[in-house]
């Protein structure tokens, strides 16, 4: 039976709709500030809390919450591990971070997160990152994600992974790629094109199906990569 100082979950009668979070971190106090936050926010309710990134995942397949506040350094299992053991499950995954732009951060999006927060992000951005996650977009904002993938590729890295499925894109959904990897929200995307939100939007999901991706932050990470995208390129280069 797992210790119960390492993992701890509820069982309430959630609400139709209500988001379901599980918060994986080492540090007991600043998980109770978080349920505490959390569980006052109407929508929102915290179905457990895991001292490690084992304990984590046991919760996730007991509990199957729709996001994980998820701690990058922790015992046993850390947060990356933890986060790759969760692909496939359909739980969106947070990292927790005191810090900005390491190592870690480009691990954790490689291990399948949807993004990062620092830890001590105002409360209101922690709600709405949570209420962002949970809708199946990606954390962090277009302009950041460029920015954040720029760096990442600057660094040592092993052979590039070229999917097969990388052939099948139309020239239409390479641009539309580029574009996203550039820093253009959809609504950039369609005036840049001159076409509907809607028709970037179905370019985009077929981008996400036939790469086998979950979100923009996995989609860009692919891109570069692939050698598709060039780090550094401005939203103007061609």
């Amino acid at each position: 039976m797992t210790d119960m100082a390492k993992m701890t979950s509820t069982d309430p009668e959630d609400a139709e709709g209500t988001i379901r979070v599980l918060i994986a971190d080492d540090q007991a106090l600043l998980r109770g500030s978080f349920r505490v936050l959390i569980e006052a926010e109407p929508g929102l309710t915290v179905v457990g809390e895991a001292e490690t990134g084992a304990a984590a995942v046991e919760l996730v397949r007991q509990h199957r919450p729709d996001v994980v506040l998820m701690d990058i350094r922790m015992p046993e299992m850390d947060g990356i591990e933890a986060t790759r053991a969760l692909r496939g499950t359909g739980v969106r995954v947070v990292m927790l971070t005191m810090f900005g732009l390491d190592e870690y951060v480009f691990a954790a999006l490689r291990a399948g997160a949807s993004g990062f927060l620092l830890k001590d992000i105002p409360p209101a951005e922690l709600l709405h990152a949570i209420r962002v996650v949970a809708a199946g977009e990606s954390l962090l904002s277009p302009a950041v994600t460029s920015r954040l993938i720029a760096e990442f590729c600057t660094q040592p890295e092993q052979a590039p992974r070229v999917p097969p499925s990388l052939t099948t894109l139309s020239p239409r959904e390479r641009e539309i790629l580029l574009l996203i990897a550039r820093g253009l929200t959809n609504a950039d995307i369609a005036e840049k094109l001159r076409v509907s939100p809607a028709t970037v939007k179905s370019h985009i999901s077929h981008l996400f199906n036939k790469l086998d991706v979950r979100d923009r932050v996995q989609l860009v990470i692919l891109g570069y990569e692939c050698g598709l995208i060039r780090p550094g390129a401005g939203p103007d280069a061609t």
